[in-house]
């Protein structure tokens, strides 16, 4: 089986969440059923950019790389607190650990600068939130190569994207990287893409 660890900041938005939960969710029961996900955060509740509250199943202090295949990580809002979770150190190494050993991130809109900050995409290609140049520009700092013109950047093992937009086509991409662009595209297919 393998396992995607969904790590969710306070003020994540729920949506970019959810897609995580729904594609590997959907290939365990109608794909090829090899991939899990759990939860995990930093808090007992967590509060989504909108208000909706989400009870992880397993606080950041216990997770154990080694029992995962990849990291799913959601962006989230500013004032709903998400960069007080998202550039914790806890939060970082748990980023920065999946890169050393090489296994797959995928992050969606602001997600990417957790990941950043980590010193994960030093020199690598990514993207971010891209209607406003803010998000670019912070991305930029943490010495990333940004990718302005693509909604999806692959830079081996990390996926990054543009906005809330893209959020299923990062998903899929990661299901495909788990498993195989056949059984991707017949989970996309169920699922009514």
């Amino acid at each position: 089986m393998k396992k995607v660890l969904l790590l969710l900041a306070n003020g994540f938005e729920a949506v970019e969440a959810s897609v995580f939960t729904d594609v590997i969710g959907w290939n365990k029961l109608e794909g090829d059923g090899t991939t899990d996900l759990i939860t995990a955060g930093m808090r007992e509740n967590l509060k989504c950019t909108w208000n909706f509250t989400v009870i992880p199943e397993m606080h950041i202090s216990e997770v154990n790389i080694d029992e995962f295949d990849a990291l799913a990580i959601p962006g989230g809002f500013e004032e709903a607190g998400f960069y007080e979770d998202a550039y914790s150190e806890d939060f970082l190494n748990i980023i920065r650990e999946f890169d050393r050993a090489g296994k797959i991130i995928a992050s969606i809109c602001v997600g990417s600068l957790p990941i950043g900050k980590s010193g994960a995409l030093v020199g690598r290609n990514a993207t971010t939130y891209n209607l406003n140049g803010k998000r670019q520009k912070q991305l930029a700092e943490f010495e990333a190569n940004i990718i302005y013109d693509e909604p999806i950047v692959v830079d081996k093992n990390i996926i990054t994207s543009y906005n809330p937009s893209t959020a299923f086509d990062v998903a899929f991409k990661l299901l495909e990287m788990l498993t195989s662009q056949e059984n991707c595209m017949k989970v996309k297919k169920l699922m009514g893409f």
